[in-house]
């Protein structure tokens, strides 16, 4: 086994048990630097080792990459790697070939974006986890098949990695611990994203090796064209859903509110995260309340493809991002609603705001808007009003990052919290230099096999510890309430988990939701809490 300090990107193709083990975690802030607060990682499994590739750092990301069988089945795997590596590079359809290009030339190793990256810090600076190390290991094998010096030369020009079974796996694992939040490339002095590379690799993996973890794949793509939902929810089961949500809404607040469902020629089609009527259901209902007080023109759709803002495939399958973006499109088209205003998802907001915009023309496209700057003019203008001594108790703000850095909406959130929460704080670093919640680019729901692990320990370390140090006044009296406002499904996830593992709410009082919620919180003519930690 490597030491973490000493690997290089042509240790890939070494035939060895495991390259690292992950064992020098950057260290957690009070209360949780004390022996005993966090949980070890659990041993890999023997089966696991034999059947996937576990030999990168112990953690298997893609649950459908399992090892061949026969030197033909390697061979064959390798070729198709190579094919769909000459396809990235050269096809005038591939939205990211010119900054990929740009990156692979003129990347300067000056490390700048290490320093940016959350998985290289939580890690303790693993030199594995650094973003040049997968970038490099690309580079090389680039170098090798598709340059003549490389061809003739081989390491005597760099191109020292052996491209087989072990490195291509690897590297196909290398890009899946990587959130794609592209704080690397907003700090980079030449404006080059790293993250390309590690969404590169994944798409190779998918649309020409037809390999992809099931939870982003066949639990959510494939679920989501059949049914319309990545939940699986079916139109009887979401409408009994909505049922049931008004139902709650009146046991709560006391408003009578029917969802406007299919409305034709509405101003505004919302559309949400599934994930929300199954698991924050109070979320969604949160919405309504507002748009309800607030006299919008809005509906929600209960066909296929209009309930769910979910598309997984912006983060490993352009071809299947594009079939669930002209399906979301052609349901608001049939609607004839004005725009569509996107609910607490980041992802969301990346796949329908700023891919899809790529992906449809003309007559196929309808304007797309966060949810955010709505509601800031909502309340701007005096359409909500609230009592936000109702929201007084500890409260920061996570910035999902497709909201921010992608799309560049940072004060409306903030705007909003001023007004409503008298104890809001800020997380440091937060805007658009926030840390990712370790959940980006699909690990809010990779749960598969020991997946999970490096979501909570590792790439959800730094958000835990940036919750940690925006609560440290309070965080060790447990009879003070402390809320992370998360805007995000699965950012929310993400931080559910996170608290979840290291028994946050159980210990400090520690609780996570959406921004809507706060604001239904502090209506001033509820009787009662709206958040379910405040009616106890």
């Amino acid at each position: 086994m490597h030491d973490a300090k000493t690997l290089k990107p042509s240790d890939l193709g070494r035939q060895e048990e495991q390259l690292i083990v992950v064992d020098n975690l950057m260290p957690l802030l009070p209360p949780y630097d004390q022996p005993g607060m966090e949980r070890p990682f659990g041993e890999v499994k023997g089966a696991w080792r034999e059947k996937y590739c576990t030999s990168l750092d112990g953690f298997v990301g893609i649950d459908t990459l399992q090892r061949p069988k026969t030197k033909e089945e390697e061979k064959e795997f390798v070729q198709k790697f190579l094919n769909g590596l000459e396809k990235i590079l050269s096809d005038a359809n591939n939205g990211m070939l010119q900054p990929l290009l740009l990156s692979l030339e003129y990347c300067a190793k000056c490390n700048t974006c290490s320093e940016a990256c959350h998985v290289f810090q939580a890690s303790g600076g693993n030199e594995l986890y650094r973003p040049i190390f997968r970038s490099e290991a690309l580079r090389k094998m680039i170098k090798k098949y598709f340059t003549p010096s490389g061809r003739l030369l081989g390491r005597f020009v760099g191109a020292d990695i052996e491209v087989n079974w072990e490195s291509i796996a690897r590297l196909g694992e290398l890009a899946y611990r990587c959130n794609l939040c592209r704080r690397c490339a907003q700090t980079c002095p030449l404006g080059l994203d790293n993250s390309i590379f590690a969404k590169e690799i994944r798409k190779i993996f998918s649309q020409e090796l037809g390999i992809a973890p099931s939870p982003l794949h066949a639990k959510g793509s494939m679920i989501q064209l059949k049914t319309g939902s990545s939940t699986g929810i079916t139109k009887p089961a979401f409408l009994d859903m909505l049922e049931f949500m008004e139902e709650d809404i009146e046991e709560k607040t006391g408003k009578k509110i029917k969802f406007p469902l299919d409305k034709e020629g509405a101003d505004i089609l919302l559309i949400h995260n599934a994930g929300e009527f199954m698991a924050w259901p109070e979320n969604p209902a949160a919405f309504a309340i507002l748009f309800e007080e607030a006299g919008l023109n809005w509906t929600l759709s209960t066909e296929l493809m209009g309930y769910d803002s979910v598309n997984y495939g912006i983060w490993y399958d352009d071809t299947q991002a594009k079939k669930i973006a002209l399906q979301q499109f052609q349901t608001a088209k049939h609607l004839g609603v004005r725009r569509i205003v996107i609910g607490e998802c980041g992802h969301a907001h990346k796949a329908a705001a700023v891919t899809a915009d790529r992906m449809a023309v003309g007559e196929d496209k309808i304007p797309v808007e966060s949810f955010l700057p709505l509601l800031w003019d909502l309340v701007r203008t005096g359409r909500l009003k609230f009592d936000p001594q109702k929201n007084n108790f500890p409260v920061t703000l996570h910035d999902p990052c497709n909201v921010v850095r992608q799309m560049g909406i940072v004060q409306p959130q903030r705007h909003i919290l001023k007004q409503i929460c008298p104890q809001f704080r800020e997380m440091t670093p937060h805007g658009v230099d926030n840390y990712c919640c370790g959940g980006g680019s699909g690990f809010a729901i990779m749960n598969s096999l020991n997946f999970g692990q490096f979501r909570d320990k590792v790439s959800g370390r730094m958000k835990f510890n940036q919750i940690l140090g925006a609560f440290q006044d309070t965080i060790e009296d447990p009879s003070i309430p402390k809320y992370v406002c998360a805007p995000c499904s699965n950012c929310k996830g993400t931080i559910r988990e996170l608290l979840e593992f290291y028994h946050t709410t159980e210990k400090f009082n520690v609780h996570y939701g959406g921004l809507v919620e706060l604001m239904v919180n502090a209506l001033p003519d509820l009787e009662k809490p709206y958040l379910e930690f405040l009616q106890a």
